[in-house]
This record gives structure tokens, C-alpha cells and sequence, in this order.
């Protein structure tokens, strides 16, 4: 990382290593830190998406609607572990999350982990996404 305490944070790539497609193996930053807790895919009133995809893109709207609450914006995530119920429904819906997460983060790949578990506490939620960023020091 620069000393230029304005700096946003910096995927980090071993010498040698294949670059990650979507993704960073690591994320280098300083300053103030933004943790949410697991944003699910429904609205301001709790009305889930309907799909795979659609709940996706909800929580990715979630995500930044939390950031921007701190005075983040999607450009300063790090980490981004999302939990899925289906993996196999994350796994054939690839090309429609990948459109979302682009329409939505941007161009951003934070480090990354997806985690298949059996259910989540809400019921009718696919996706659940937790996310860390971290706005740059003045």
C-alpha cells in the first residue's frame, strides 16, 4: 500500500499466483471500519425478492445502503462472506449474479467466501451477505 493515507484498499495477489476471476485473495487498507451483520434479499418492508438472482442483487442493495450510512460506498469493501442455501442454485445462476453484482458493487472484487449451509434464520432468504469495508484515513 501507498503512504497516501487517502488510498483505497488494494487486492493483494501472491508473485506467481493466477489472478481470481470476481474475487481477491486478500485486501490491504487502512482507516475506519464498516462491518454489516448478514444482509438478506428483501426490502425496506421485508418483502423477499423472488429468485435466486433477485435476492442477490436485494442484498447487494442492501450492502451498499449500509455503507452509505457509514459514508462508504462499494468501493471501499474488503470482504464480502456470503452464505447460500442452494450452492448449486449459486453455482447455475453465475452469470445473473455476476450482471447484479456489477449493476450494483461495481467493478470492486473484494476477498471473498461462499459457504453452502442448510438453512438461514430468515425462512424464505436464499442469501445471506455479510460485508466489511474500510474508508481511508484523513
Amino acid at each position: 500500500m501507498t503512504s497516501d493515507r487517502t488510498a483505497l484498499p488494494v487486492s493483494l495477489l501472491p508473485e506467481g499466483w493466477p489472478r481470481p476471476k470476481g474475487y481477491s485473495n486478500g485486501m490491504m487498507a487502512e482507516g475506519r471500519i464498516i462491518t454489516t451483520g448478514g444482509l438478506v434479499g428483501w426490502d425496506e418492508q421485508g418483502r423477499f425478492a423472488d429468485g435466486f438472482v433477485a435476492q442477490a442483487e436485494q442484498a447487494f442493495r442492501n450492502i451498499v445502503a449500509v455503507l452509505e450510512a457509514g459514508g462508504a460506498g462499494p468501493e471501499h469493501l474488503v470482504r464480502l462472506t456470503w452464505f447460500v442455501t442452494d450452492i448449486e442454485a449459486y453455482r447455475a445462476n453465475l452469470p445473473g449474479i455476476g450482471a447484479a453484482y456489477r449493476a450494483t458493487i461495481g467493478r470492486n472484487f473484494p476477498a471473498m467466501a461462499v459457504i453452502g449451509v442448510a438453512a438461514l434464520v430468515e425462512p424464505a432468504a436464499m442469501i445471506e451477505i455479510e460485508a466489511t469495508a474500510v474508508i481511508p484515513a484523513a
